[in-house]
Parts: C-alpha cells; sequence; structure tokens
C-alpha cells in the first residue's frame, strides 16, 4: 500500500484563495495536487492527470461540479469523488451520491479533516495490521453474496460495484449481524468525526444500502435510534 506522499490529487475550486490554501497545505504533507479553476478545466484535467482522488467544489462557473461528474462517470466509475459545498440541504447530498460521489465535506472545514477524508477514499488510511485472525470478507446477505474484498454485490448471478465506503458500512453491519453497528464508530473511522453533517450523510448511504438489498424482501437495516443500525435477514420465507 503507497503511502499519503503518492497521492494523487486533482482539485476543482473557483475560490482562488480557498484553492491555494488547500494546495499549500495538502503540498506541506506531501500530496501531489493539480488545480481547475472550473468544471470545464477539471474535465479536462481529470482525463489528463488520472488523479487518484478529485476533489471538487459543487458551485462553479462553465460548468458545476455535478455536471463534471455526471460526464467522468460515463467513462470512470472508479476514481474517488470529495464534494466541497456551502449547501447543506439533504437533497444535494443525495443527488451529489446519486451522481456517483463518494463523499461531501460542508464548507467551512478544517484541513485535518480535509486530509482524512482524503485518505479514506483512496482506502489509504493507517491501519495497524492484525496478525492474530484473518477476518471474513466474504458474507451470505439472505440471497445476496457481498465480497468486501472486491466491494462486489451479487444476487441472482447480477453483479453491482459498491463504492468504498458502502462497501465498509455493509462489511461493518455483517460483522454485527443482529446486534448493533454504533453509529459513532463508524463515522468516526469513515468520516473522521462524529459531527451531525456526517450523521446525515451516513443515513444518506444506509439509504442506498437498502436499496441495493432490496431484491430479498427478508433483508433490513433497522435505524436503532440514537445508538447506530442492525443487520437482520429473516429466514422465514413468506408463500406466495
Amino acid at each position: 500500500m503507497k503511502n499519503e506522499e503518492s497521492i494523487n490529487v486533482l482539485l476543482v475550486e473557483d475560490e482562488a484563495t480557498l484553492a491555494m490554501i488547500i494546495k499549500d497545505t495538502l503540498e506541506g504533507q506531501g500530496f501531489r495536487i493539480h488545480l481547475a479553476g472550473d468544471g470545464e478545466e477539471g474535465l479536462r484535467l481529470f482525463f489528463e492527470e488520472k488523479p487518484d482522488v478529485l476533489v471538487a467544489d459543487v458551485m462553479m462557473p462553465r460548468m458545476d461540479g455535478f455536471e463534471m461528474v455526471r460526464r467522468i462517470r460515463k467513462a470512470d466509475r472508479h476514481t474517488p469523488v470529495l464534494f466541497l459545498t456551502a449547501r447543506s440541504a439533504i437533497s444535494d447530498v443525495v443527488e451529489g451520491f446519486e451522481l456517483g460521489g463518494n463523499d461531501y465535506l460542508k464548507k467551512p472545514f478544517g484541513m485535518q479533516e480535509l486530509m482524512v477524508r482524503i485518505k479514506a477514499l483512496v482506502g489509504r488510511a493507517t491501519r495497524q495490521p492484525d496478525t492474530t485472525a484473518t477476518p471474513a470478507t466474504v458474507f451470505e446477505i439472505g440471497d445476496y453474496l457481498f465480497d468486501a474484498t472486491t466491494q462486489r454485490l451479487a444476487y441472482a448471478g447480477e453483479e453491482t460495484e459498491l463504492s468504498h465506503r458502502e462497501s465498509e458500512i455493509l462489511r461493518r453491519l455483517c460483522e454485527h449481524r443482529d446486534r448493533v453497528t454504533d453509529m459513532q464508530q463508524v463515522l468516526l473511522d469513515l468520516w473522521g468525526d462524529n459531527s451531525f453533517f456526517n450523521q446525515r450523510s451516513l443515513h444518506v448511504f444506509i439509504t442506498k444500502l437498502r436499496h441495493k438489498l432490496a431484491k430479498d424482501e427478508r433483508i433490513r437495516i433497522v435505524n436503532v435510534r440514537g445508538i447506530g443500525y442492525k443487520l437482520i435477514v429473516n429466514n422465514t420465507r413468506h408463500l406466495p
């Protein structure tokens, strides 16, 4: 696994002062940063530079961040996307994720949080290897088969590729099946903090996972208010 020094970031941000602050700070930590000032330039640089992660403002001239990512996702479904925005409406969060975004950071934000988010998205957050046990990576969820290593969810021979964050959330739910998965710990592990905004973001991901598991009506992801979420599979089938 590479160090964060090799993480190649494309930053698309029309606020020049903010863009330079982010660039200087991240480069000081060893990241490689390419800058674009609007969506059109960002679209061009994305395919030229092939970054490890795309960090994009939403509100920009010429082409906004949502439209830029919509076009990118037609050709590239894998590169992680982190949206930066002053918007906070849940509808905007949902739209960003539905377009193929992987994370959403509300302005103003701390530089340390941004770095944590970027490293988490590219799967390079610092972790201590567990040499005492080999954790399960393939889970049966009703009629679904979930491979946490390849981030694929299979049903009746059809496979769906999950985002890194979707996969990590579902893995935790599977590991704690029929028990509550602590929401605060998930937020700290995957988002870097447990702010109210990030709690809403997590709920959006839970909603997406419910939709992707909806073909088997025995599967439920239950919200245990104020504590977390529980994955339940009722093994009793309903007769037609």
